[in-house]
């Protein structure tokens, strides 16, 4: 699952540099944040040491912002950010369960006021990959992304369903992605370094 959200991520990044008249590119990418999100849920499932998962992901997305604005021009906080409040929601959804209205909420408004990548959008997502199962978490997902096309217009975001239909029906297809060994330093460095060096080649290029 790993690999195939490097992969499809970095599709989606080459998209927007190099590639923004073709479109394939931004379709394969639109499969990489809801691996990314899943992936969340599992970790926040499973992790040993929150708060040690939660500075991880606080220091990736430091990291990563400098080089997130630069190579994609975008004026806001990066994905891996946004990941950072979804996971803390859903640590004060378990810790606080009579504050979900005021706690979603405020976090919600802070996700679109201050342009978090993915938005509310990004929220929604990993609060369905956590409290929903199988063909639920699949029609969750579907009226996600008809409620967006309504509210942002984004008709392309269609496509990430196909990540959430393989992780409802077809898992065994990351499990054989996964034979692929991705070391841990790779995983975790790859979303600033690839921005990185996405953006230094685009600055070569264009003052070439």
């Amino acid at each position: 699952m790993q690999f195939v959200a490097m992969l499809t991520m970095l599709s989606d990044h080459m998209g927007i540099i190099f590639f923004k008249n073709e479109l394939i590119w931004r379709i394969i990418g639109r499969l990489a944040f809801p691996i990314y999100a899943y992936c969340i849920v599992v970790g926040y499932k499973h992790t040993r040491d929150l708060k040690k998962y939660m500075l991880r992901l606080l220091l990736i997305a430091a990291i990563s912002q400098l080089p997130f604005m630069l190579a994609l021009g975008i004026m806001g906080f990066n994905a891996v950010a946004t990941l950072l409040v979804c996971i803390v929601t859903l640590y004060l959804l378990d810790k606080w369960k009579w504050l979900v209205i005021p706690v979603i909420t405020g976090l919600a408004v802070m996700l679109e006021v201050l342009n978090f990548d993915y938005g509310l959008y990004g929220l929604i997502l990993v609060l369905i990959f956590r409290y929903t199962k199988g063909g639920y978490m699949v029609l969750s997902h579907l009226l996600l992304n008809i409620i967006f096309v309504f509210y942002k217009g984004w008709v392309t975001e269609f496509f990430s369903i196909i990540a959430t239909l393989f992780i409802v029906y077809a898992p065994w297809l990351y499990k054989a992605a996964d034979n692929i060994q991705i070391p841990r330093w790779l995983w975790r460095s790859f979303y600033p370094a690839h921005l990185t060096v996405l953006g230094v080649i685009f600055l070569i290029i264009r003052e070439s």
